[in-house]
């Protein structure tokens, strides 16, 4: 996992300006405790978007976040790597 964490860091560090709009999304259960979770990862849930899937056991979440640097973006995905079952897109 430390391996990827540094590639991606790489990929952000090179790539963008910041502050910068970053584009975050996640697939979870369908099941207000791990969607509750996921929305405390984003100073501002308002901008969380829903889709359901077809047989409405999982939900897609996608927001857009302002984000200062590269490392609060990395401790998003940590913090959303606890959820369980969380698959981060």
């Amino acid at each position: 996992m430390k391996e990827n964490i540094e590639k991606f860091r790489e990929l952000l560090a090179d790539q963008n300006e910041w502050p910068m709009l970053y584009f975050f999304k996640f697939i979870v259960q369908n099941n207000t405790e791990k969607l509750n979770q996921v929305k405390e990862l984003f100073a501002d849930p308002s901008t969380i978007t829903y889709k359901t899937s077809r047989d409405i056991k999982f939900i897609g979440l996608s927001c857009k976040q302002w984000m200062p640097d590269t490392e609060s973006i990395i401790a998003i995905y940590q913090k959303a790597s606890e959820v369980d079952g969380l698959i981060a897109l």
